[in-house]
């Protein structure tokens, strides 16, 4: 009789593109969720957790992925509502809730939302397939002034969670300036406005003279290879050019530019007074050029968004991996998309909105040295006899209850020194330690592990007695004493 063949172990591994988070990673993510809450909810927006799953007629248009059925979203087909996935954003999910549930919402509805979204993308350094979004939003609201406050409210959440004024700034344009600049040079063919569009996106990377070239016939990229322009004349393209490089000394003189960059477009008009609009109205509410902008140079998403469109750039530098200096760069993005309830309404719905990148914002608090630092674990109680555990607990109870984070060892206590080592693995900065003789004299060992450490590196015999890390008090005074180390390395 042939042997069963055992069934082999599965591999221990995340897939490609996720990561687990430990720790620190998760407490600074969740202090800086609340943080950026707080500033939400002071501007009067109301917490709104929607389905992970959405149906894929919901979430409508997916990433841009090729060869996958559903490409760009994790999906599957249910037996009751046929092809459903993963969320992979926070706002297609919004316009359904709004959608839904209109009749019984406010008007304009004003929520944020955070959580993990996923999308099935090629990751890459850096690049996950699950990660958090951070968004604010207001539905039903036509005037600009919500625009205004989005922005407003960015400013203040950069500067809540650590980013502090002359190290970001939130630049501001309009998509339909762009749309007056392309109805100035008359274009009529859907295409060739969709390669101009494309051209504009890459402003950031190649710069006036790339775009140039880019409408023109074309030009070399860095890898040698000749990348085929759009066609138009020096003529056609100056609009364009125009456009982006109207950025002036001051609000004032950048709107007077980009009136001329729209010639006599009415569309493109509406758009430059939306701006005007928006400049005067954060004015009023004290965020000036050095917080917040006008500035054409802000090309993404303007595919997507209908009206004002916005982006908040960190400005300082950091080191890449390879040691030379760059700009941090972009964090947050948003604008004003009317048309995406739409699509279940078949009624146009204003709506605008920002979303922020959480692990972006970590990132770039941990390279300014601002989070990131040690992590404090908790006080560890050492067991010296096992019969006497309650006492350990009742010692564990007495830190817990005075707002002191504390346990109780719970391996094999049999090795006194395993103790002391699980202690140093968890960062605790304390132990506690109360064996036989010590509880017949109503005293307890506290000991500093943080000034330990530092003692054990470079100490002299002399320092070592001159500054003991390890100190016998009173039982009673545990807790005043716990405390007192603790304030000495908060």
């Amino acid at each position: 009789m042939a042997k069963e063949k055992k069934a082999p172990r599965p591999r221990a591994q995340t897939p490609k593109g996720f990561r687990d988070y430990f720790g620190t990673e998760v407490t600074e993510r969740a202090h800086m969720l609340q943080t950026i809450a707080g500033v939400y909810h002071r501007y009067g927006f109301e917490a709104l957790e929607s389905s992970a799953v959405e149906t894929v007629e919901a979430l409508g248009k997916f990433l841009p992925d090729v060869d996958r059925p559903n490409e760009g979203v994790f999906a599957w087909e249910d037996d009751d509502d046929g092809w459903v996935a993963l969320r992979y954003d926070l706002t297609a999910p919004l316009a359904r809730v709004y959608a839904q549930h209109r009749n019984d919402l406010p008007t304009p509805y004003r929520r944020y939302a955070m959580g993990p979204v996923w999308r099935n993308e090629k990751p890459g350094p850096g690049r996950f397939r699950q990660f958090y979004q951070c968004d604010a939003d207001t539905v039903g609201a036509p005037s600009v002034a919500a625009d205004a406050e989005i922005c407003a409210m960015l400013s203040d959440t950069l500067e809540e969670v650590g980013i502090p004024r002359g190290d970001y700034v939130v630049r501001v344009n309009n998509r339909k300036v762009l749309n007056g600049v392309l109805e100035t040079m008359g274009l009529s063919d859907d295409a060739q406005q969709q390669a101009v569009l494309r051209t504009i996106d890459k402003f950031d990377k190649v710069g006036e003279s790339g775009v140039r070239e880019l409408l023109g016939k074309g030009r070399l990229d860095a890898s040698g290879a000749y990348i085929d322009g759009v066609g138009l004349s020096d003529d056609q393209a100056a609009p364009v050019l125009a456009f982006l490089t109207s950025k002036g000394a001051d609000a004032a003189a950048t709107l007077a530019n980009l009136r001329a960059a729209i010639g006599g477009s009415a569309v493109g008009a509406e758009g430059v007074d939306e701006l005007e609009q928006i400049a005067t109205l954060l004015d009023a509410g004290g965020y000036g050029s050095s917080r917040i902008e006008i500035d054409p140079s802000v090309v993404r998403g303007l595919g997507y968004y209908t009206g004002p469109v916005f982006e908040a750039e960190l400005t300082f530098e950091i080191l890449d991996e390879k040691g030379r200096k760059r700009q941090f760069g972009s964090v947050s993005g948003g604008g004003r998309y009317d048309d995406l309830v739409k699509r279940f309404t078949g009624q146009s719905v204003p709506a605008t909105g920002v979303s922020i990148g959480v692990d972006r914002l970590l990132a770039a608090l941990r390279a300014k040295g601002r989070i990131g630092g040690a992590a404090q674990g908790p006080v560890v109680v050492t067991v010296m006899d096992k019969a006497r555990m309650a006492d350990y607990q009742a010692m564990v109870a007495e830190l817990r209850n005075n707002g002191i984070r504390a346990e109780v060892y719970l391996g094999n206590p049999k090795n006194f020194g395993n103790q002391l080592k699980y202690a140093d693995k968890r960062e605790s900065p304390v132990a506690v330690i109360e064996g036989g003789d010590e509880k017949e004299r109503g005293v307890v060992q506290i000991k500093d592990l943080i000034l330990g450490a530092k003692l054990a590196e470079n100490a002299s015999l002399e320092e070592w007695k001159e500054r003991p890390s390890q100190y016998e008090v009173p039982r009673d005074q545990l807790v005043a004493k716990v405390r007192e180390i603790l304030s000495q390395w908060a």
